[in-house]
């Protein structure tokens, strides 16, 4: 058995979503008066998303019982070193403003701020290779 204590998952520069199957998984499972502002939501992602190659990560998450104990910079330090050898940045959307220094320190920075409806604000975040 193994004993995971987080994940991350990260989109090559030449790999993407399956849009229909996302567009099949929001009309099954969110809520029809919430759908309008989730696709505001994907509409200005897909506009702050880089347009040059690069990792996207879509997900990470630590076991809560794991957190603060580096899980997660090292998932992320891992990836990162290939795309310092690869010469090419990182991207991802950052969900939750606590986690926004967390990937400060590890070289991304804000590139604008994401709001729709009454979703929580979304901030897509950039770091360019080392």
């Amino acid at each position: 058995m193994y004993n995971f204590k987080g994940v991350a998952l990260w989109l090559a520069p030449d790999a993407g979503p399956d849009e229909a199957a996302l567009g099949r998984l929001i009309e099954g499972s969110v809520a029809a008066e919430k759908q309008a502002d989730l696709a505001e939501v994907i509409e200005q992602m897909v506009r702050f998303h880089p347009e040059e190659p690069h990792w996207y990560l879509p997900f990470i998450g630590v076991d809560p019982a794991c957190q603060g104990q580096g899980v997660g910079t090292a998932l992320l330090r891992a990836m990162l070193a290939r795309c310092d050898a690869e010469r090419l940045p990182a991207y991802l959307e950052s969900t939750n403003p606590r986690n926004q220094p967390f990937y400060e320190l590890l070289g991304f920075r804000a590139v604008g701020e994401i709001r729709a409806g009454q979703c929580p604000p979304v901030v897509p975040m950039l770091r360019r290779p080392a």
